[in-house]
C-alpha cells in the first residue's frame, strides 16, 4: 500500500501535502516525499522514515508553490530508503511522478 495526495490551487501546496501525507501515513510509513512546482521549477524532498521526519527535514525551509504531489510508501519491492522514496524525477528533472504498485514494464518505458 501507498498513499498519494496532490494539490492544485491558489494556496500554498506544501501545507496541504504534508497534512495529506499525515492522514495517509497508515498506508505507508517507510518513506515519504513531495514535489512542489513554482516559477523556478520543481522542488523535491524525500526522506526515509515517517512523515514527521520529512517535516523535520524541511522545518527551516521556505518552499513555495501552488502545485504539488506527495507520496508515503510502504516498501514491498526495493529497500525503504531515500533513493526509492517518491516522487521520482525523469532524467531531465522536468517531470515528477508518484505511483502505487510495481511498474512491470519499466524497461520498455525507460
Amino acid at each position: 500500500m501507498c498513499g498519494i495526495v496532490g494539490y492544485i490551487g491558489k494556496n500554498q501546496a506544501l501545507p496541504f501535502l504534508i497534512d495529506g501525507l499525515k492522514k495517509l501515513e497508515y498506508r505507508g510509513y517507510d518513506s515519504a516525499g513531495f514535489c512542489v512546482k513554482n516559477e523556478k521549477g520543481l522542488y523535491v524532498v524525500k526522506n526515509k522514515g515517517k512523515v514527521q521526519e520529512l517535516e523535520d527535514k524541511i522545518k527551516s525551509s521556505q518552499i513555495l508553490g501552488n502545485i504539488g504531489i506527495a507520496h508515503t510508501r510502504w516498501a514491498t519491492h526495493g529497500a525503504p530508503n531515500e533513493k526509492n522514496a517518491h516522487p521520482h524525477l525523469d532524467c531531465s528533472g522536468n517531470i515528477a511522478i508518484v505511483h502505487n504498485g510495481i511498474i512491470e514494464n519499466y524497461s520498455a518505458l525507460k
